[in-house]
């Protein structure tokens, strides 16, 4: 495993990227800091840098060419760790107290190579309440030279306490600029760079998603069924949830992330039909060909029925009751009916 561990690295976050030296270079970095911020934006690669900073311990850190940058760039840094949700068959990416305590025992360690330890968290907002309550202490009363790097989408989803006890720092989207920059750097077609910048909502990981994993194939399926929602019959309805119920987790989420950014683009559409805002422009006129078969106070109501499914998605449901129970929502919403739920 081959971490980066320059700040030119890392795409855009210029004004967060300053602050982060200014606090090294004038010895005022917290023990406990808070990155926050949509998924695929650079936040965790900003916390490896940060964390490759720290123990590299040299003026303009990190330096890239000492014993410390050179582990770390090896992902073997005895000083470094890198603590990830458990994902259990189906079910929810988790961190359970077990993780948090294993984590405990190895920084109460002295530190081997650099004189101190970094630890940084992922999606720290997956930890379980056992699990925070436990990372609460260690905040509370660190053992020893260390620092905590806790990565999260958002900060509501952590303790108060845990917060109260990090400095935070919040990372915004990547502009379409900085995503086409950087999906140049990787060479791909222009034309498909300008489509993926578009669809991936300032997310450089959510682009590369769409580009290597079959993200756009996804996405058209969710306008398949979204063509195909007025006519769906109840035999259709169970058919979707029979197949959607059988994918992973977070590729499902993706599915429903595309088909809320349809409905939102519909509704701009609606205030505005020649608007450059909506994500998906390379098929405005199929959306524009569906619009009056959803007037604006469907497209409402359709959002947040889906922001609902993507809430519960979070938790560990069965994936094709909840899809089943959307899917007839969804067609409520359309026939005028759902305030009967």
């Amino acid at each position: 495993m081959n971490l980066e561990v320059s700040w030119e690295a890392l795409a855009g976050h210029a004004n967060e990227v300053r602050e982060l030296k200014t606090l090294l270079a004038e010895g005022r970095l917290p023990h406990a800091l808070l990155f926050t911020g949509r998924d695929g934006i650079g936040k965790k690669l900003a916390g490896q840098i940060l964390a490759a900073a720290i123990l590299c311990g040299h003026d303009n850190a990190p330096c890239g060419v000492c014993d410390n940058c050179r582990a770390m760039r090896l992902g073997s840094h005895p000083d470094y760790y890198e603590l990830l949700p458990e994902v259990r068959g189906k079910s929810t990416r988790i961190i359970r107290i077990e993780a948090i305590r294993e984590m405990q025992t190895a920084v109460s360690r002295s530190a081997v190579q650099a004189g101190r330890r970094v630890v940084l968290i992922d999606d720290a907002d997956t930890m379980n309440e056992p699990a925070a309550n436990s990372l609460l202490k260690t905040l509370e009363e660190p053992d020893g030279q260390v620092t905590f790097i806790l990565i999260a989408r958002d900060r509501s989803s952590l303790l108060d306490t845990i917060v109260s006890r990090c400095m935070p720092l919040a990372f915004g989207a990547l502009s379409p600029a900085e995503l086409l920059q950087e999906l140049g750097k990787r060479q791909l077609d222009p034309e498909a760079a300008g489509k993926l910048a578009l669809l991936a909502d300032g997310s450089l990981g959510q682009a590369l998603k769409l580009s290597q994993h079959g993200g756009l194939d996804l996405r058209d399926d969710a306008l398949q069924f979204l063509l195909a929602l007025p006519q769906l019959n109840m035999g259709r309805i169970w058919e979707e949830a029979a197949v959607k119920g059988e994918m992973e987790r977070e590729r499902l989420a993706e599915w429903v992330m595309y088909f809320n950014m349809f409905l939102r683009d519909m509704l701009l559409l609606y205030d505005d039909g020649a608007s450059q805002l909506i994500y998906n422009a390379d098929v405005r006129e199929k959306l524009v060909q569906i619009l009056p078969m959803f007037s604006p106070g469907t497209l409402f109501a359709m959002v947040q029925q889906t922001r609902e499914l993507q809430h519960r998605l979070q938790a560990n449901v069965n994936l094709r009751l909840q899809l089943e129970g959307f899917f007839i929502r969804l067609k409520d919403c359309h026939q005028g009916q759902i305030n009967r739920y």
